[in-house]
């Protein structure tokens, strides 16, 4: 028994079936949200160039990735939706088929070393969202395996086609459509992530949202040397001051330490008379 290829369907054809497709789905209550992208760059911004180019480095797919990249600018990808952990996509090829494309959750490890590097260097949502940041920045929030993009491993898919493929070309449509949404909603990769840009920000302000780690039991000193050190008594958190409880015997008690604090008034010496008084002279 012999595979039998669907026969080819030019662009204008796929792209007027695509818009006969859409046009039936939404007649019956669909609420679709399709992808468009211009002839040139599919994405513009930094972060749908960044999604873009994060993707291209996955060399496993690069034989799928220009399909992909065609089937896009047709107008294929009729509905495309991002949620948290996952997108789903409608891409019209030889039929409508459905993709599912689920990303995993960014590691709290990594989103916490992300918030560490770049703290007080992001100063609003809206310069981080428009990608309006310093170059190191920039370059820690894309590094491969430690930034925000997904790595291989930490994607997967799944598509209604009978292609074979790890990843067929209705796939990589759909994950440059990603790319291309993140255009205007850059958002959207946070949400993917499961993680909340706002948590940069208020680290940028001096907040941390971040899990902190106690003082080392070596930097908190002991109450009970203070008395040693500065010559003073802590009372227990508990209890209550002695001057609240016996004002008049406090008080006293205040006088005599302040009696013995006083230096001791120095007596005059005693002058012998007789040495006091000056020796006469003899006159001869």
């Amino acid at each position: 028994m012999y595979f039998r290829w669907k026969p080819h369907v030019p662009v204008a054809a796929r792209r007027q079936k695509a818009a006969q497709t859409a046009t039936k789905l939404e007649k019956k209550g669909r609420m679709l949200s399709p992808v468009t992208a211009s002839r040139g760059a599919i994405a513009k911004s930094f972060w749908g160039k960044s999604w873009c180019e994060n993707l291209e480095r996955y060399s496993d797919y690069e034989n799928r990735l220009p399909r992909g990249r065609t089937y896009l600018r047709n107008g294929s990808v009729i509905d495309l939706k991002v949620e948290a952990g996952e997108a789903t996509a409608q891409v019209m090829g030889s039929s409508l088929y459905r993709i599912k494309v689920k990303v995993s959750e960014l590691a709290a490890a990594h989103w916490q070393s992300i918030g560490h590097d770049c703290a007080r260097s992001i100063d609003t949502l809206v310069e981080l969202l428009q990608g309006q940041l310093s170059a190191s920045v920039m370059e820690r929030i894309t590094r491969p395996d430690s930034g925000l993009f997904p790595g291989p491993k930490e994607i997967s898919f799944s598509c209604s086609c009978p292609d074979s493929a790890a990843m067929c070309k209705h796939i990589a449509a759909t994950l440059y459509g990603i790319g291309a949404r993140l255009d205007a909603e850059p958002e959207l990769l946070f949400t993917l992530r499961k993680v909340d840009p706002k948590e940069l920000i208020a680290r940028a302000g001096g907040g941390d949202t971040f899990a902190q780690k106690a003082p080392r039991a070596a930097r908190i000193l002991d109450s009970s040397k203070l008395a040693d050190v500065f010559g003073i008594d802590l009372a227990s958190p508990g209890a209550r001051p002695q001057a609240a409880r016996n004002p008049s015997a406090n008080a006293k008690s205040a006088e005599t330490t302040l009696a013995k604090a006083r230096p001791a008034k120095a007596k005059p010496a005693k002058v012998n008379p007789a040495r006091a008084r000056p020796a006469k002279r003899r006159v001869r």
